[in-house]
């Protein structure tokens, strides 16, 4: 009789994190999701839950470079992907984001803006130049204020 392999879900287990340079090691469920490590585990605040299930945008983070949502990313899925939150913009690119958004007032509450920095991040690391429409098409996170005029405005200012 063959032996089976069995994953018993709430059964810890060691993980590697790369995140925002730096390697963490920590006991998880393998099933605990991203946005929920980052906050409990690592200590990082800035990526925010806003819906839990992976529309609203307001958990972005970047996975190896790429836009994910991390309230339904699993701990498990990372594998060896370097996971950035928004306390890992630290470079050129990141400072600028951020001054345009001082710039143009784009804030009022604040809650999402984590995720928008880091999905305008995301287009502008690909797309240094986007139009309009390229900004519309790739800034998908909700903003409960409204501020997408805002949004678009501090782009355009860094590109």
């Amino acid at each position: 009789m063959g032996s089976a392999h069995i994953v018993l879900k709430g059964l810890k287990r060691e993980f590697r994190i790369q995140c925002n340079g730096n390697i963490y090691t920590v006991d998880l469920c393998p099933d605990k999701p991203l946005l929920w490590v980052l906050r409990e585990d690592l200590g990082l605040k800035g990526t925010k839950y806003g819906c839990g299930i992976g529309i609203c945008g307001t958990c972005n983070v970047l996975l190896d470079g790429r836009l994910v949502r991390s309230c339904v990313l699993s701990i498990e899925s990372l594998g060896d992907k370097e996971v950035t939150t928004i306390e890992g913009l630290n470079d050129a690119l990141g400072h600028a984001i951020k001054d345009a958004w001082y710039s143009e007032r784009v804030s009022q509450c604040g809650y999402c803006q984590p995720g928008q920095i880091i999905s305008a991040y995301a287009l502008l690391s690909n797309n240094p130049n986007p139009s309009d429409s390229d900004i519309d098409a790739h800034m998908t996170s909700l903003c409960r204020c409204g501020t997408y005029q805002r949004i678009r405005s501090a782009v355009k200012f860094v590109s």
